[in-house]
């Protein structure tokens, strides 16, 4: 029913010039803001006006310049229902931003409506991950996987949770700001950012709530040491200019994935092991390092678990998924975590030793004027990237069965003479 009232609302409206307005908003590059232009938006001296002015034409640029490249996505995946009715939710944002452009903004009623529609927008598009996820499970049980697509579902999907996770923040600032409350348990938070985050309470928050749902799974859950490190001011409790919730997104994922395997690797074992959490800062970055010994992964595999075609658990209609219920969810967690990481120019790396365990670390970077967003523009390299990727791959694959060398002596004296003639 959604999809048809979308559909039908987009119908009647102006449907029509919706490619026009990609095609117009597209030709302009997002700008990035820093941590330090966040805070200043927001502080003491925030104008409302200011940052409708900015947003009312950011959102739209950043919005078409994604819309874009949707257009380049496998056609298959394109008419799944899921798409169709995410594409719609994005046309009809475009038109409800866009409609603000022309609009006065020393006018009150103005920026209230304006709040009002980023709060709608911003509902509007909350089922995003699923509905993609969906799609994609969708097109792979209708076709399969196969390397191209994967790597192009892959350099698109970061793309455009990227950019999701980048719109959400600004119309998140916006409308925390300047809806005219302050939160009254974090009287200090700028919209959406701690200027002191507490990194070590936030590991805290994210470690009880994993092991809230570990232990009514498994009815038992692993510990956790922390150890802290502060080379910049020894001593002193480890702050950064952050925003409070990416990390807690990236921490639970991480603490989840460190418990289940705990749990699962030493089932028989009377105790389990500890999850040991190092937090370090220094002058650049806030690094840190969760290290668990729940069996670790092979090499092989650690790609796959960042891969959105791969990871996709299948839909619940048709498997038994109760088994990995609570501390699975869609196989999407560790991927959107990591964009979170870089969307502050950060990143979140796994190593891992099979047989024994792994090490998820987690780059922040110490300086707020080093925190600028991470952001996708459409252009004639990302273009390239959906057209060229159908080429072989330029080294050689390792095949299962080793050529009959008798046979391959011939061809290589060949080789040999040939060589021989070209040096």
């Amino acid at each position: 029913f959604m999809l048809f009232y979308s559909i039908f609302l987009l119908k009647n409206g102006s449907v029509a010039s919706i490619p026009k307005q990609v095609e117009r908003f597209s030709k302009f590059s997002p700008s990035p803001l820093s941590m330090k232009q966040f805070i200043d938006f927001g502080s003491a001296n925030a104008c409302e006006k200011t940052s409708f002015v900015f947003l009312r034409q950011e959102l739209p640029v950043r919005l078409a310049n994604i819309m874009k490249e949707i257009d380049f996505l496998p056609d298959k995946l394109l008419s799944t229902p899921s798409l169709k009715l995410l594409t719609s939710w994005y046309s009809q944002s475009l038109l409800e931003l866009i409609d603000f452009l022309e609009k006065d903004p020393d006018d009150k009623d103005v920026l209230t409506n304006f709040t009002q529609t980023l709060v709608n927008v911003r509902n509007r598009h909350n089922n995003v991950v699923p509905t993609m996820a969906q799609g994609v499970v969708e097109y792979k049980e209708a076709f399969g996987v196969d390397p191209v697509t994967n790597q192009n579902v892959q350099y698109f999907l970061d793309r455009f949770y990227m950019s999701r996770i980048s719109t959400r923040m600004l119309m998140n600032q916006h409308t925390l700001i300047f809806n005219g409350s302050v939160n009254p348990a974090h009287p200090k938070h700028i919209g959406s950012i701690d200027p002191t985050c507490d990194v070590v309470e936030v590991i805290k928050d994210a470690y009880e709530t994993s092991k809230m749902l570990c232990e009514q799974y498994y009815l038992t859950s692993p510990d956790m040491e922390i150890t802290e490190v502060n080379s910049k001011n020894p001593g002193q409790p480890l702050h950064i200019v952050y925003v409070p919730s990416h990390l807690y997104h990236m921490l639970f994922e991480l603490f989840k994935n460190a418990m289940r395997a705990t749990v699962e690797t030493h089932e028989t074992s009377p105790t389990l092991p500890v999850i040991k959490v190092r937090v370090s800062l220094g002058t650049e970055d806030l690094t840190i390092k969760m290290s668990d010994r729940g069996g670790g992964v092979p090499l092989r595999k650690i790609e796959r678990l960042f891969s959105y075609m791969y990871s996709t658990a299948p839909s619940p209609v048709h498997v038994d998924n109760s088994r990995n219920a609570p501390l699975a969810g869609f196989g999407y967690g560790l991927p959107i975590s990591r964009l979170y990481a870089k969307y502050f120019q950060g990143d979140l790396q796994l190593y891992s030793m099979e047989g024994y365990g792994t090490s998820a670390v987690i780059y922040l970077k110490a300086l707020s004027s080093e925190s600028v967003e991470r952001l996708p523009v459409f252009n004639k390299s990302a273009l390239r990237h959906y057209q060229a990727s159908t080429e072989a791959d330029d080294w050689c694959m390792p095949s299962k069965d080793p050529k009959k060398l008798g046979k391959m002596n011939n061809k290589i004296k060949k080789r040999k003479v040939h060589a021989g003639r070209s040096g």
